[in-house]
């Protein structure tokens, strides 16, 4: 069996990350900063988008094929997946738009760990009750 489901969320969420990873490639040329932050708070930002993104994305996305290959009903895995993906274009607004609290950036992180959490539980709960959900 192919997630096929994950294989999407999956792409689009890679489509994401390029976006991310241009917008960080961009600023440097624009600002002449050839590593690290150079000082500049918005590359900080920009480089902290795409580093949170490339720490939590690969988890879940693992998660979320493994819960499709354990034959978890689709609908849990559209709705785990286009949560996933909300919640990271949420979070990148919010911190692209400050460092600091921001409503994007509270519920994107909040939303994130929470599924990572929903997932892993639903995980553990296929490996006890495999026909179950």
């Amino acid at each position: 069996m192919m997630p096929r489901i994950t294989l999407l969320i999956a792409s689009l969420h890679v489509l994401l990350f390029v976006v991310l990873s241009f917008r960080v490639v961009l600023h440097r040329r624009a600002r002449g900063i050839g590593v690290g932050t150079g000082g500049d708070e918005a590359m900080t930002r920009k480089m902290r988008v795409h580093g949170n993104f490339s720490e939590y994305v690969p988890l879940a996305l693992l998660m979320l094929a493994l819960l499709e290959l354990s034959q978890l009903a689709p609908a849990w895995i559209w709705t785990l997946g286009i949560v996933l993906l909300v919640a990271r274009v949420l979070h990148a607004i919010g911190l692209n738009g400050s460092a600091g609290y921001s409503t994007g950036r509270f519920v994107g992180a909040a939303t994130t760990f929470a599924l990572l959490t929903v997932m892993a539980l639903l995980g553990i709960w296929r490996f006890v009750l495999p026909m179950a959900l």
